[in-house]
């Protein structure tokens, strides 16, 4: 539901550059959708649990609610440059501060972790598999759209950004 409300309120506008998003979103929502349904399916089909004990899908259940907290929180912090589609606002400036002084994409961090979370929740380890590489995969396609995007508008001073900040993965990646 939160992602729903993003989308129909955080849209680019007309006076935002255009046309930069390469249906990125939509493969985004199509690739989710997919995920999910397969990662369940998988789930009830064929057994092998993450944990014998219920008490992995509260855990996970946790672990969604807590993505769903940050990914808000990226994405006020943010604050009118956040758009569901990649665009650059008029008078965008680059975020390097908060959160953002440590990951680039923290709101797709996350958005990750909702996933890692709901993998969690349906007790598969196929299905919590599929949706972190499916989730990984079409975030990663996504960002590398933005960040030509963002190295296109604010040259070398993002690219001095990437080199110093992670990317999605807190230490890692």
């Amino acid at each position: 539901m939160s992602e729903t409300l993003l989308n129909r309120l955080l849209r680019s506008k007309s006076t935002d550059k255009q046309n930069a998003d390469k249906n990125s979103l939509l493969i985004i929502w199509v690739t989710v959708i997919a995920a999910i349904f397969l990662a369940v399916y998988i789930s009830i089909n064929y057994y092998f649990p993450i944990y014998p004990d219920q008490m992995i899908r509260y855990i996970g259940l946790g672990i969604i609610l807590l993505g769903i907290v940050l990914r808000i929180a990226a994405v006020l912090s943010l604050g009118k440059f956040f758009t569901v589609d990649v665009t650059i606002r008029e008078d965008h400036k680059l975020k390097k501060d908060g959160v953002y002084k440590y990951l680039r994409h923290p709101s797709y961090f996350a958005s990750l972790l909702s996933f890692i979370g709901f993998g969690l929740s349906i007790n598969s380890w196929p299905g919590l598999i599929l949706i972190v590489i499916a989730v990984m995969a079409v975030f990663i396609f996504r960002i590398k759209i933005e960040e030509k995007i963002l190295i296109g508008q604010f040259g070398d001073e993002y690219l001095d950004y990437k080199k110093n900040t992670k990317g999605i993965i807190p230490f890692i990646y």
